[in-house]
């Protein structure tokens, strides 16, 4: 039986179109990643199923007493109490069952005649029984395990949740939809504040939860982990793949091959439907007009590789073998060592990834490197004219006044003044810039949209090494892909911290692994995160 159905569903807004005959069922056991570019409307259509949304046209259909759990990416959690308080809450039942066990218990130990002991003892059997029932005697251990699988400390699982950071509330959410297990999960990427661990505890979790899941994630290997279909918002319809993330690739790669295939003999009928059309004197006098004119279009519209349009921009970047040297690196935080004695040298090629648990040290590891922090003791030398450029840094002083065309090509050294024209431009488009988009002010952007600009800067920057802290977090999955090809092809080094499995396996060769207690261990990556 569905839990949830879309029949025909569309959705306009601002009288542009956004969604176009959507039909979906969700099922108990269902576990559906939904997918798309930035902007195609994904968490617009979460909403639509959250019911927070009215469809232009169509229905969505809930059948009765199914409860939904909607996890955003934006914390709705606010006010004095602490997480571990809001979550305790949710056991109101197990609360009141407890309170009632209390008094039954008080009353037994007083003197009574055999009819009243009869009647509170049934009534202490019964409740027994519903705390069984309902996880009243475990759900303490419920909450403890799922605050520490998410990272919590002592220390934030009392704070009020309006004192906790963003990225801490946004967890502190996510805890209370897993905690309150519903029928049905709607998760809004839930992976993007959380570190190796705690997204392999999700996942693992997910597996084992016997309601039904739809999750926009851009995490492809949480994607392989958790789902069994995969949907992509693409044209405004919502187009299904059956499989994992891996077996989606495969199956949209055999797709577009057909679809190719069928356009251009399509293509084809319809060039020589025109010109018998319109250019029947033209076509009698020189039969093979139209095919040279057919021929014309495909070539003008036919896309170079990806690697070589990446190559041809990095083609004119010199960069030097020895790029930074890290000797005996020490930073310590109210006493407690967050890395000591750390040493390690950058060179041409190379592609450091940096990972640990949240609150490790990692960016911290990056505040230092590009001088945001000082450390307590050692030495960072970057090499005579090895220039960095740091994403994050980027992305906080975007000028929201500049347009995106002229912010990307804003550093005197930028390679969008080396690179072709064409090359350049090719290159915005494969990052899903079109010529209209280089015309707005990054104020009117979204934030996937920002962190593509931000992207595209350090791209170009002409930098020697590449500093990034968390870049997919606010990235689709096709800008991740064309960043991930752009960073294998750039010729100098990148140093990232981040949490996407994936991501790490494609691009890294060695990783620094915060253990804790100030110890960090360089090992080469083995792909097996």
């Amino acid at each position: 039986m569905s839990l949830i159905r879309l029949n025909d569903v569309s959705h306009d807004f601002e009288g542009r179109p956004v969604l176009k005959e959507a039909y979906l069922k969700l099922r108990k056991g269902d576990r559906v990643g939904l997918i798309g570019k930035n902007g195609t409307g994904k968490s617009t259509f979460l909403e639509i199923v959250l019911g927070r949304r009215e469809p232009t046209g169509g229905t969505v259909d809930v059948t009765l007493g199914t409860t939904i759990g909607y996890f955003s990416q934006f914390s709705e959690l606010d006010g004095e109490q602490s997480v571990q308080q809001t979550l305790s809450g949710h056991f109101t039942e197990v609360h009141h069952t407890q309170a009632r066990l209390d008094e039954i218990g008080a009353r037994l130990a007083e003197p009574m005649d055999a009819s009243e002991m009869d009647r509170l003892l049934t009534e202490q059997g019964a409740l027994f029984e519903q705390m069984d029932h309902i996880g009243g005697w475990t759900y303490e251990t419920t909450i403890d395990t799922v605050l520490t699988r998410l990272g919590f400390d002592e220390e934030r699982r009392h704070l009020p949740v309006d004192r906790l950071s963003g990225g801490w509330r946004n967890r502190a959410a996510l805890a209370l939809i897993l905690v309150q297990a519903p029928d049905v999960l709607l998760l809004d990427e839930p992976t993007n504040f959380l570190d190796l661990d705690g997204v392999k505890w999700v996942e693992n979790w997910l597996q084992s939860f016997p309601g039904a899941v739809l999750v926009v994630s851009h995490d492809r290997q949480f994607l392989d982990g958790v789902v069994d279909r995969i949907i992509e918002i693409e044209n405004y319809r919502l187009q299904e793949y059956e499989g994992d993330y891996s077996a989606y690739v495969h199956a949209k790669q055999s797709r577009l091959k057909m679809l190719e295939k069928q356009f251009a003999h399509e293509e084809e009928l319809l060039a020589y439907e025109q010109a018998a059309a319109s250019a029947r004197r033209e076509a009698a006098r020189n039969p093979s007009a139209v095919a040279r004119r057919l021929a014309d279009i495909k070539k003008r519209q036919a896309p170079r590789p990806i690697d070589q349009i990446i190559t041809s921009i990095y083609d004119g970047l010199k960069v030097s073998n020895d790029l930074l040297t890290v000797t005996g690196l020490t930073k310590s935080f109210g006493g407690a060592p967050v890395f000591s004695g750390l040493s390690f040298d950058l060179q041409r090629g190379d592609r450091v990834a940096v990972i640990g648990p949240n609150g490790s040290g990692k960016s911290t590891l990056l505040d230092v490197l590009t001088g945001v922090t000082s450390p307590d003791a050692g030495t960072v030398r970057w090499a005579k004219g090895a220039r960095f450029v740091s994403y994050n840094q980027v992305y906080a002083e975007l000028d929201l006044t500049d347009t995106v065309g002229h912010a990307v090509n804003a550093y005197p050294d930028s390679l969008a003044f080396t690179a072709t024209k064409k090359s350049v431009a090719r290159f915005l488009a494969m990052l899903q810039f079109s010529e209209a988009d280089l015309q707005q002010k990054i104020g009117t952007l979204s934030g996937g949209q920002r962190a593509r600009v931000a992207i595209a800067q350090c791209l170009l920057s002409g930098a020697a090494v590449i500093v990034l802290d968390e870049p997919t977090n606010h990235l689709d999955i096709t800008s991740t892909q064309v960043m991930e090809r752009a960073l294998t092809h750039f010729p100098g080094a990148v140093v990232v911290v981040s949490h996407d499995r994936f991501f790490v396996d494609k691009l890294a060769d060695r990783l620094l692994v915060f253990e804790g207690e100030g110890r960090v261990v360089e090992k080469p990556a083995t792909g097996a995160l």
